[in-house]
């Protein structure tokens, strides 16, 4: 005998059709009143109501399949650099993900600014990252270079 094979000795028990007047009275099995005796008033479903609670979201639906540029932008500042490295070395994308530095922003190497918050007393060699102003000048001043 297998699994499917299996069936109940007794014969299934019809339910109750409720609501269609007849031998049952006026009420046909649903009681008195109420939001359950109504015809066509059935109880609302959580899930519904949890879906109808948020809000309606117009335009384009897959704005976050493109990823956001600011979002994949890293800040360093001047102070961080002159802790880590010494005077006349490189700077690339590279070497600050081996130093961990910085890290992957969801599998990818992110883009690299400098800004200037902190002084800088060394030379230093940065390539490929965007510098804004006042870290440009600083590291100018300090006999840096910045390709």
């Amino acid at each position: 005998m297998q699994l499917h094979e299996l069936r109940p000795k007794h014969k299934l028990k019809k339910g109750k059709r409720v609501g269609r007047g007849g031998k049952r009275g006026t009420y046909s099995g649903r009681g008195m009143k109420g939001q359950k005796a109504h015809a066509g008033r059935k109880l609302e479903p959580i899930i519904r109501r949890l879906i109808k609670r948020y809000p309606k979201l117009r335009g384009y639906k897959f704005k976050s399949r493109i990823p956001n540029p600011k979002s994949q932008l890293v800040v360093l500042n001047l102070e961080t650099l002159d802790k880590k490295f010494k005077a006349g070395e490189k700077i690339t994308l590279e070497i600050l993900l081996e130093k961990e530095i910085i890290g992957r922003i969801k599998g990818r190497k992110p883009k690299v600014k400098i800004l200037g918050k902190g002084e800088i007393a060394k030379p230093l060699i940065i390539e490929g990252c965007q510098v804004s102003n006042k870290a440009r000048e600083k590291i100018e001043k300090a006999g840096g270079q910045i390709k």
